[in-house]
């Protein structure tokens, strides 16, 4: 991401729509070279270190020479012994050893490849870096767990429809005075109980647990190309879509980048800290393209084989950054399934959200999700069903979300409520349903079933997906705002230009009921819950803290908000009936009124009937009206109790009870129910 991501990629990135339905020719004619090259998939690449020494193995199958260099150092300096290392065709690797541990020593490999010999590089599996990751470290895994490493478990999952997701950078989180947190910016960040805004309100973990949330997807943690580890000081701000080292924890985010073991510990700790609290951590992964293309690791360790190309030779780019990764390819595809693996297996993560995901092939995606629930069931894999451009990759073999129901144990994020209920991501004064635009109506229901088919729903009536592409609600992931594009608060404020905040913030609140009560997994961004700005940036992957830290002032002064996400929040986990598992449920239990949108736009009333999914709830009405006039609904028989209304939720004590009709107010729900 150093020149990669334009306003231009940020704004493909979560489009959903366009590029990723163009048609495309099968493998490059150059990348059809690379199909035949051997192949090694074991768990020595590489480094090993065991009692008889310290060993290395390269995949390098078209090198000519190729040098390993051991350093005593992570930055500078010469390397102290030079080894070359031998070749095996059968597997297209290369090995040398050195027959004692080499803890604290680092290494690089230098390819000769067509009688050029490239730059130096720690190879694709580097575990371990030092400061900026040029060199490998080695290390003892051993020694980086945290007291209580052995017993640490994320929480159980039996359904990805129990998943909340809370999305959050580890600078965003903690980075301002206002957060009371010590190790701002850093892993260690999630690990500090009892830090308080300076009006008492809770901060960091603490604020977490209040939420309610399951899950945190933290925006990428491998260590990444564009933070200068070695002058921190200068506060360099990046989300981290540019990977360098894959299997290396950032250094950027860690007490010391230049000790390779601080990192990896550190992360760990924060793992664990978060597994205490009962919350899991699903990491971002971006192995669809790197930072560099010819200077990445792939290139510089078998050129040409882990990118796509045109048939010329040039780099594709389904990414928008340059480049794009050739997962179709077995080598590829190995590292992807291995690197997750890892990840799952070392540091206990418990979920993977992959950017881009439409550049990977479903072959491999399914492959992913099959070994992740061999390590552990509860994994939950997701990503986005897009490509921010064209790939030699055929569209019926792409993880597009319209591709979803070929893949198992894999979620897809939904373009079709976002843009329905908040207006399109790419047009800032554009509204949706939830502020007062009609005729998106039919989107919305699209988005409330989970793009699942349903009698009373329209698909051709959609604005962005014609058809049910999804056979269970467990394979969609609902929401109006992530790090990308405008947060949901900065759109209100550019597509509600004359509206209040406290107007704005009962459309924020309407279009959060749309998303939490909608099957499917719920998803929100850090600090929305507490009407967070980024001072209507839109694509702030490299704006300073100033826009993109949370003010933790806002707690207090929105307190109204977070209290109503707090409630919707409990109302989804204590409410099975918002959570139903398959297609079958949703067509038999949800029942859609009939209304015309043509005479009475922007009002959406539905059932969830005969105890759905296990409700103690016998029947739950929900209304949604996002014009700016009170609209009255007619309700079934029976006395109905109101845990939502105009705003507040109640959960414990009845906000009213209705018998034949209910006023609904502009821009706000109603969530009734039956015992």
């Amino acid at each position: 991401m150093r020149k990669t991501m334009t306003l231009l990629t940020a704004a493909l990135v979560m489009t959903g729509i366009g590029v990723q339905t163009q048609t495309a020719s099968a493998r490059s004619k150059y990348d059809e070279r690379f199909a035949s090259y051997p192949t090694y998939n074991g768990d020595d690449l590489e480094l090993s270190v065991d009692s008889t020494g310290t060993h290395f193995r390269l995949w390098s199958p078209k090198a000519q020479e190729v040098t390993l260099r051991l350093y005593d150092t992570g930055l500078n300096g010469k390397p102290y012994m030079n080894i070359p290392m031998n070749f095996h065709p059968e597997n297209g690797t290369w090995t040398a050893g050195v027959d004692k541990p080499l803890y604290g020593k680092y290494y690089t490999f230098q390819v000769k490849q067509d009688g050029k010999w490239l730059s130096e590089t720690p190879g694709v599996w580097a575990k371990a870096v030092g400061a900026n990751g040029k060199r490998a470290a080695i290390i003892d895994f051993s020694t980086t767990d945290p007291d209580g490493w052995d017993a640490d478990k994320g929480p159980k999952v039996d359904n990805f429809t129990d998943v909340i997701v809370y999305e959050m950078h580890h600078r965003d989180f903690s980075m301002s005075p206002s957060s009371g947190i010590a190790n701002k910016g850093k892993f260690l960040a999630l690990t500090e109980p009892g830090t308080t805004s300076p009006d008492g309100e809770k901060t960091g973990i603490d604020h977490l647990k209040e939420l309610g949330v399951t899950h945190v997807h933290i925006l990428p943690s491998y260590d990444y190309n564009s933070v200068d580890e070695t002058n921190l000081q200068s506060n360099t701000y990046n989300w981290g879509y540019d990977p360098q080292n894959y299997n290396a924890p950032e250094g950027s985010y860690s007490t010391n980048p230049s000790d390779p073991s601080t990192r990896v510990r550190e992360m760990k700790e924060m793992v664990k800290a978060l597994h205490d609290a009962g919350i899991g951590v699903i990491m971002d992964v971006v192995y669809n393209h790197t930072a560099e293309n010819d200077g990445s690791n792939f290139e510089l360790t078998s050129p040409g084989y882990y990118h796509r190309h045109l048939d010329d030779g040039r780099y594709s780019d389904a990414s928008g950054c340059g480049n794009e990764t050739a997962s179709d390819l077995q080598q590829m595809r190995d590292f992807i399934i291995n690197s997750v693996k890892y990840w799952a297996d070392e540091y206990h993560i418990d979920g993977f959200r992959f950017d881009l995901m439409a550049i990977h092939d479903i072959e491999t995606m399914n492959q992913v999700a099959e070994e992740l629930k061999k390590i552990n069931p509860s994994i939950f894999v997701y990503g986005e069903g897009w490509t921010a451009g064209d790939s030699p990759l055929p569209a019926e073999r792409r993880a597009l979300k319209e591709n979803v129901s070929k893949m198992t144990d894999i979620a897809v994020f939904s373009d079709d409520l976002r843009d329905a209920v908040k207006g399109h991501y790419s047009n800032a004064e554009d509204r949706g349903f939830a502020t007062g635009k009609p005729g998106n109506e039919e989107t919305v229901k699209i988005g409330i079933v989970a793009a699942t088919a349903h009698p009373q729903v329209d698909y051709s009536k959609g604005n962005n997906s014609k058809f049910p592409y999804a056979e269970s609600p467990e394979m969609i992931v609902n929401y109006v705002s992530c790090h990308d594009d405008l947060t949901l608060t900065d759109k209100l404020r550019k597509s509600l230009p004359d509206a209040s905040d406290e107007q704005r913030k009962r459309a924020a609140k309407l279009a959060q009921t749309i998303v939490f009560t909608s099957q499917g997994t719920p998803f929100m961004f850090a600090g929305e819950e507490i009407f967070r700005d980024k001072k209507g940036v839109h694509n702030s992957y490299n704006s300073p803290d100033s826009v993109n830290a949370i003010d933790w002032h806002l707690k207090s002064a929105n307190r109204d908000l977070l209290d109503y996400y707090i409630g919707l929040i409990a109302l989804r986990k204590n409410h099975p009936a918002f959570r139903m598992t398959t297609a079958g449920q949703i067509a038999k239990h949800l029942e859609f009124d009939d209304i015309d949108s043509s005479t009475t736009p922007n009002l959406i009333s539905y059932t969830l009937k005969d105890n759905a999914n296990g409700d103690s709830w016998k029947d739950i009405k929900v209304i949604f009206n996002g014009g700016d006039e009170p609209r009255s609904v007619r309700l079934p028989k029976g006395t109905w109790k109101a845990a939502v209304l105009d705003g507040k939720i109640d959960l414990s004590e009845s906000l009213g009870s209705f018998k034949g009709t209910i006023k609904v107010a502009p821009a706000s729900a109603a969530i009734l129910y039956k015992d």
